[in-house]
């Protein structure tokens, strides 16, 4: 069987303050297309099954327009005749179970479908395939229950797929989430497993796979690294993953060594930059080791109308005196002021390199959301 998986597409989230014509956050919109756009490419796939990871929505009461977007999409799987597979995830699931839950109105407009939300274990049988799905519980005790019924009901005579939303201790987490279960790869037994909630594209070890997030929500989610869907192969057990194109790209410009510089240096510098960021990106620069005065003597509008290509564009200044910080906005120059600390930090027995990527990590999804 070939089965096209959908990660994370937390539709409903927000980020910066563009707008469409419409009043609708631009952001926002571009994650209800590449959710669309993951969608159509998982139907190109030509799957005998569809299975959505969880966190399709990015809170347990979406809008109304999340929620039509999931609508058509199921809607569309439907005019296929593909079955699908939903299991929730740690965004979208209550945490008071009385509450309801959007995917209990999704499996009643589409009963043919198995959608396994409630807080238990679901176990759904297809041609030639078992699927075990462990939606997201409130407790790790739960979770684990789950797993080891899941491993007890595996079929003798079919392929076996289980389906769950864990946060995976081999994989290295870039950040801190909330409600987030964490689980040993050893306990995820099936013939094939399939994970939504890491926003990357991870083979966590032979049969298990992340098959990652449908946009780079933030900084944070690394760029650099694709987005898409997986279609995996039970019959040969190969699991490719397949990037969407056209996102809007997320962009860290050239930093600007400010250090010695005087502030017509320093704004020359960064209208430069600031004037190289591609059309529509969401970009960010850097400018380290820059004198308090010369960072307030920059002309913010000057600097945003040579960076009007973008559609947001933030400056993140590092200062050389830290006691001027009360001055200034702090929040931006923290990042800088992390390496700064690390590096003279005795880590011996430590990987000061990983110790000052996950700091940046966390300080980056905090700056996304303040």
């Amino acid at each position: 069987m070939r089965i096209a998986a959908i990660g994370d597409a937390h539709l409903g989230r927000a980020y910066y303050p563009a707008t469409t014509p419409e009043g609708v956050n631009q952001r926002e919109v571009d994650f209800e297309r590449s959710f669309e756009a993951a969608v159509a490419l998982a139907l190109e796939s030509r799957p005998d099954a569809v299975v959505w990871l969880g966190d399709v929505f990015d809170h347990p009461r979406p809008t109304y327009r999340s929620f039509r977007v999931a609508q058509r999409a199921l809607s569309t799987i439907r005019a296929h005749g593909v079955p699908v597979v939903v299991i929730s995830g740690n965004h979208d699931t209550p945490r008071l179970p009385g509450t309801g839950s959007p995917y209990s109105a999704l499996a009643d407009m589409f009963p043919e479908f198995h959608f396994a939300h409630r807080l238990a274990y679901e176990r759904f049988e297809l041609p030639g395939l078992v699927v075990h799905a462990v939606p997201q519980m409130l407790t790790v005790e739960a979770t684990l229950d789950a797993l080891a019924r899941a491993d007890a009901e595996r079929s003798l005579t079919a392929s076996n797929l289980l389906l769950t939303h864990p946060r995976i201790t081999q994989v290295e987490p870039r950040y801190n989430d909330i409600n987030e279960i964490e689980v040993d790869a050893g306990l995820l037994r099936s013939d094939f497993v399939l994970l939504g909630h890491y926003h990357f594209h991870t083979r966590v070890s032979d049969g298990i796979w992340y098959a990652g997030s449908t946009d780079t929500f933030s900084f944070a989610d690394d760029p650099d690294k694709d987005k898409g869907i997986v279609v995996l192969d039970t019959d040969t057990g190969a699991c490719s993953h397949v990037p969407l194109a056209g996102l809007r790209p997320l962009v860290t410009l050239p930093s600007v060594a400010a250090v010695g510089l005087s502030p017509g240096e320093v704004r020359q510098l960064v209208l430069d930059r600031v004037s190289s960021v591609p059309e529509g990106a969401v970009g960010r620069l850097y400018i380290d080791g820059v004198e308090p005065e010369a960072y307030r003597l920059l002309d913010m509008e000057e600097v945003r109308a040579a960076g009007a290509a973008a559609l947001h564009l933030k400056l993140e200044p590092s200062f050389v005196d830290a006691a001027s910080l009360d001055q200034l906005p702090d929040l931006a120059s923290v990042p800088a002021q992390w390496e700064r600390y690390v590096e003279r930090q005795d880590l011996t027995g430590f990987d000061r390199a990983r110790v000052s990527r996950l700091g940046l990590d966390y300080i980056a999804q905090a700056v996304e959301v303040s």
